[in-house]
C-alpha cells in the first residue's frame, strides 16, 4: 500500500489485515521499551493545515515507536502563510528527505492531490481532509469495536448508530464506508439540515429521530462533534433545541442495552452532545479509541513505508 487517502482505497482483506497488524503492534505499547526498529532511517512529516493536537501527537508517537524520524510542520508558521503553494511545500519537504507525509487539510481532496498529481513520490496518509474522509479514525474505531465485542476478523452483524453532524463529518463518511466493508449494519441519525444528500448510497440507513433509532437496540452508538467552525449560517434553532433532540443525555444513556458501547472521536462537548454520565461510564470506549489510534497509525505507517505484513 503506497498511500492511504480513503477507505475506498482498501479491500476488505486489506482492512482486516491492517486491523490484525494494529493488534499485533499494540503489544509494543505495553512494553517497558516501546520501540521497534521497523522504520529506522525513514522520515515522516506531519503536515497540518488545521490544528489537531490529538491526531498529530498520535501520528508522532506511532512513527517514533517504529523508530522513524518525525518532523512536525505547522502551516500557520511556515512559508505557506506567505503564499507558498501546497505543491511547492510538498516538493520542499521531499527534497529535505521526507519518505511519508501525513497531511491534514481544510479542503476535501488535498491529500488526493498530493498523492496523485505527480508532484512528489512520498507516501501520503490522509489525516483528515475537509468534510471528505479521516480513514485512520475509522480504522481505530473498527479496531475498538472488534476488541470490545471479541470479534476475530470483520464486524459482520454488528449494528452501529452514528449520531449528530453527519454533514460536516469526515469521520462519519470514513466510518460508513469501513463499517459497511466489514459487514456491519450502519444507521446515521441527525437533523435534516445536517444530513448530506446521498449518504444512503454509501449503504447507511438514514434516521431523523434519535429515540426511534435507539429503540432498534444498536450494539454501538457513535456520537459526533457538532463542527461549528465549518458552519456558515444556522443549521438548528439553538443549542438547547439540538441537545434536546440529539444529545446522548442521561435519559437516553439509561435506555441503552447492557452491552451497548459508546464511542466519540473527540473532543467531546459535554452537556451538548453527550452527558458526563455517558462519557464517563463503563460503556464508554473513548479512551480506548485514543489508545488504539497509536496502534492503527503504526500499522498504516508500516504498511505504506515498509510495504510488508507484520
Amino acid at each position: 500500500m503506497k498511500h492511504l487517502i480513503s477507505i475506498s482505497d482498501l479491500t476488505k482483506d486489506q482492512a482486516v489485515q491492517l486491523l490484525d497488524n494494529a493488534t499485533e503492534l499494540s503489544s509494543v505499547n505495553e512494553r517497558e521499551v516501546k520501540k521497534l526498529p521497523a522504520l529506522r532511517g525513514k522520515t515522516v512529516v506531519n503536515l497540518f493545515f488545521e490544528n489537531s493536537t490529538r491526531t498529530r501527537i498520535s501520528f508522532e508517537i506511532a512513527a517514533k515507536r517504529l523508530s522513524a524520524d518525525v518532523i512536525n510542520f505547522s502551516a500557520a508558521t511556515s512559508s505557506l502563510s506567505k503564499g507558498e503553494s501546497l505543491k511547492d511545500t510538498a516538493q520542499t519537504l521531499e527534497a529535505l528527505g521526507a519518505h511519508a507525509i501525513v497531511v491534514r487539510h481544510p479542503f476535501s481532496g488535498a491529500a488526493h492531490a498530493l498523492a496523485h498529481r505527480g508532484w512528489i513520490s512520498s507516501s501520503i496518509i490522509n489525516a483528515g481532509d475537509g468534510s471528505h474522509e479521516h480513514p485512520t479514525q475509522a480504522l481505530l474505531d473498527a479496531l475498538t469495536l472488534r476488541q470490545h465485542f471479541s470479534l476475530k476478523s470483520d464486524l459482520a452483524g454488528l449494528k452501529v448508530l452514528i449520531v449528530g453532524d453527519i454533514l460536516h463529518s469526515r469521520v462519519a463518511r470514513s466510518n460508513v464506508l469501513l463499517l459497511k466493508l466489514l459487514g456491519a449494519e450502519v444507521t446515521v441519525a441527525g437533523p435534516t439540515t445536517l444530513m448530506p444528500a446521498g449518504i444512503d448510497k454509501l449503504g447507511a440507513k438514514v434516521s431523523h429521530n434519535f429515540d426511534e433509532s435507539l429503540a432498534q437496540q444498536p450494539d454501538a452508538v457513535m456520537m459526533l462533534r457538532v463542527q461549528k467552525e465549518r458552519m456558515q449560517g444556522s443549521f438548528f434553532p439553538s443549542e438547547r433545541e439540538y441537545a434536546k433532540s440529539w444529545a446522548l443525555n442521561d435519559d437516553r444513556f439509561r435506555s441503552l442495552g447492557d452491552r451497548t458501547a459508546i464511542l466519540h472521536p473527540g473532543p467531546m462537548n459535554r452537556g451538548f452532545e453527550i452527558s458526563s454520565a455517558a462519557a464517563d461510564s463503563d460503556k464508554s470506549l473513548v479512551l480506548r479509541q485514543v489508545a488504539n489510534g497509536v496502534s492503527v497509525r503504526m500499522a498504516v505507517l508500516y504498511s505504506t513505508l515498509a510495504g510488508e505484513e507484520i
